[in-house]
């Protein structure tokens, strides 16, 4: 990686006061970063993407891990340019001037936040709570979960990010109770190699092509994340310095520890019984030979989950606050909790959002609407820092090889094409939630005319 030429510093821009609470350091925002990426996709998506790819699991996680990385320098770069709230929208807004795109985007981005809290519920009340009972409804837990988490994030930043850091200290934990049931598992003989290498697919090799296609988009799932940090700039200590560090070691420790992970449980579990869970690392625990209480698992892996609807809906109304500053959404939408100073108007909003989206889908379809909706995203990204590059800024920031967005951007089509293989349903769902958002775009220019701005 290489760094711009230095110019004259002005700290004031990139450190600029704001009505946020600057409260986030460098080494809370590694675990930020990490608690981020880390939840939903590894505990309870690892089944299905075995499900469309077979034994050889390990194979899409190491593909998004690649892609996960080029479109993480992307977003290095823009951050340390424009270290301020609404990420990706306010990027595309700045290279573009097209107010319906920058809306369009920064629409997405929310509702990929809200589908990946929405299966993040959906998994908290799945097979790792039902370890405990199976006496309450699904949906009245998934209701209930989120909405306990929104309380938590209107209680302030600090806090919310502090729950986060015990929390993936916690998931952390678990994945590496799995990786040493891995590793007791090879030194004592057991489990199945030859699955490692097997794929479910059969016939020609575009079946094979495919298949492994739509198993790395689903498990892209597992890698989305970072790019919700960039919307804690505005609360994030010397952003400038402090993102690159931890957007590059939080992406490339979590795909160290998928890639693993995916190993074990191929090793352990067949792809069929993973598939049909709704907690498949359970699965492993219970078919390591070792002898760890299968409960205590599953409430590290409902902490887990926890976590990852936290920070989806801590960055969705960050979001939100962000848009309402650039009066992309009402300006009530930017409001604050003067005691607490968080956006109250905007994690009402998302919340309220995300317990709808529970009842459209299962983890399955929800976090493949969660990828599709970012990859799309993430296409947009990686071409709006080469056209951004004509942009010039005082301060001195990342620069990432030009190579590096170009192939963000075609990585993020392919995945994002049919050619991944993903049910209708997926885009049926998506292209609702952009209708929703054309209606939103409608109704907010006329307001803006009646007002005369």
């Amino acid at each position: 990686m290489t760094s711009a030429k230095d110019r004259p510093r002005e700290p004031a821009a990139p450190g600029a006061d704001g009505p946020l609470k600057r409260a986030i350091g460098p080494r809370l925002l590694i675990l930020f970063v990490i608690g981020d990426i880390l939840g939903t996709g590894i505990y309870a998506t690892t089944g299905k993407v075995a499900g469309r790819v077979g034994g050889a699991l390990w194979v899409p996680f190491v593909i998004g891990f690649v892609v996960a990385l080029l479109t993480a320098a992307s977003y290095v770069e823009l951050v340390g340019k424009y270290p301020k709230a609404a990420g990706a929208a306010l990027y595309t807004q700045k290279a573009f001037r097209v107010p319906f795109l920058t809306f369009i985007v920064a629409f997405m981005v929310m509702c990929s936040g809200l589908s990946s809290a929405s299966a993040a519920a959906r998994a908290f009340s799945g097979d790792y709570f039902r370890e405990f009972t199976d006496a309450v409804p699904a949906t009245a837990v998934a209701i209930a979960f989120l909405l306990l988490l929104a309380a938590l994030n209107l209680r302030g930043v600090s806090e919310s990010v502090k729950a986060n850091v015990v929390l993936t200290v916690v998931e952390l934990t678990g994945l590496a109770i799995i990786l040493g049931i891995g590793a007791w598992a090879v030194l004592s003989g057991d489990g199945e190699p030859s699955r490692l290498l097997e794929f479910e697919a059969s016939g020609s090799g575009y079946a094979l092509l495919t298949s492994v296609l739509g198993a790395t988009a689903l498990g892209f799932f597992a890698f989305v994340g970072f790019e919700d940090s960039v919307n804690m700039a505005e609360e994030t200590k010397d952003p400038v310095r402090t993102f690159p560090r931890a957007i590059f070691l939080g992406v490339a420790v979590t795909g160290t520890i998928y890639v693993l992970v995916a190993l074990t449980s191929s090793l352990l579990v067949d792809h069929r019984t993973l598939e049909g869970s709704s907690g498949p690392l359970l699965e492993v625990v219970k078919a390591g030979g070792v002898d760890f209480p299968p409960r205590l698992f599953a409430l590290i892996a409902l902490f887990a989950l926890a976590n990852t609807a936290l920070i989806n809906i801590m960055m969705a109304s960050r979001l939100c606050y962000g848009m309402a500053n650039e009066r992309i959404l009402p300006k009530a939408m930017g409001r604050v909790l003067p005691a607490r100073r968080t956006p109250v108007v905007g994690i009402v909003f998302v919340s309220l959002l995300a317990v709808g989206l529970v009842s459209t889908g299962e983890i399955e379809g929800l976090g493949d609407t969660t990828a599709f909706l970012l990859l799309c995203v993430f296409a947009v990204v990686n071409i709006t820092v080469l056209v951004l590059r004509r942009d010039r800024v005082a301060h001195t920031h990342f620069r990432t090889p030009t190579a590096l967005p170009v192939l963000g951007a075609i990585t993020a089509l392919v995945l994002a094409s049919p050619l991944a293989d993903r049910d209708a349903e997926v885009y049926i769902r998506a292209g609702v939630l952009v209708a929703i958002g054309v209606g939103l775009w409608v109704l907010n220019k006329v307001v803006l005319r009646v007002r005369g701005e």
